[in-house]
């Protein structure tokens, strides 16, 4: 992959958000499910008017069921449909879009802009309650019910035991070929007045299942099953432990995606998709 756009192209950032109780994640998929990706292509197929589809890069693709408020792509459009389209394609993408996906922002973006390799962290929240009486009616597709109290202090001082940069193994799905080095940036927990536990949690990037296995091990310190120092064991010993849950996705939200300085971008980009490994520490003389 390249970050040059090809010659009469505009690469354009969108901005988006979307609730995903009703996608099957955001990536196109075989056999006709409904995804976010989908959706956004095809608006935008239909509004430009063009026979040939155009496809999206994403900073986070995101599973069947998870949220996002505030998600980033970047599209690269013909330079005659760009100038044509430029002032007028929010408005018609969102006469086209259904109404749980929203773009609010198109934009060209700058040199050496990539909505996936360019980012240099990603921001989650993941909302649960143990109110004994279950979640507010209003909430149900956006806070997980816990059916035991949580203790938040222990929780956070199990995420303190976590941040870092680590192999994630024993917190990630495993795929084939890709690393799962991480550096976990914040893992914080607070309370709100409504009594809804909002985890967030932000990295350079996340392997497949991991902010979910994180929160699943900290609920189980949470309501006293294990102790604050578990999580911690679970990481070093490299392996997924079935005592770890991944809890169930609508309870999670992309929050925010950051990006360097414009002038950092191309460099932020070509690092990013260098295979990641962790230093060697230590070290002996035989």
């Amino acid at each position: 992959m390249s970050d040059e756009v090809e010659p009469g192209f505009v690469r354009v950032r969108l901005d988006l958000s979307y609730d995903g109780s009703e996608f099957s994640g955001w990536a196109k998929q075989a056999g006709g499910r409904r995804t976010v990706q989908g959706e956004i292509e095809d608006a935008l197929r239909v509004v430009t008017r063009s026979a040939r589809p155009y496809e999206l890069t994403v900073a986070g693709r995101t599973d069947a069921g998870v949220h996002a408020r505030g998600q980033v792509a970047h599209v690269d459009l013909p330079g005659e449909v760009w100038e044509e389209q430029r002032g007028k394609l929010l408005k018609r993408l969102a006469g086209r879009l259904p109404r749980d996906v929203r773009i609010w922002s198109v934009a060209e973006a700058p040199s050496g802009f990539d909505a996936r390799f360019s980012a240099i962290w990603r921001r989650y929240a993941y909302r649960v309650t143990d109110h004994p009486g279950g979640v507010d009616p209003l909430l149900r597709n956006h806070v997980l019910w816990h059916d035991w109290p949580l203790d938040v202090d222990a929780m956070n001082e199990a995420a303190r035991g976590l941040l870092g940069e680590h192999d994630f193994a024993a917190y990630c799905k495993k795929r084939e070929g890709a690393t799962t080095i991480r550096t976990l940036q914040e893992l914080s927990l607070v309370r709100g007045e409504d009594g809804v536990v909002t985890a967030t949690v932000r990295a350079d990037a996340f392997c497949h299942n991991m902010v979910r296995s994180l929160i699943g091990a900290l609920l189980f310190v949470g309501d006293g099953h294990r102790g604050p120092e578990w999580p911690a064991k679970v990481l070093a010993a490299g392996v997924r432990d079935s005592a770890v849950h991944v809890v169930r996705p609508h309870g999670l939200t992309l929050e925010e995606v950051g990006y360097p300085a414009d002038g950092l971008l191309a460099a932020r980009s070509k690092e990013a998709r260098n295979r990641r490994s962790l230093p060697v520490r230590g070290g002996c003389c035989g």
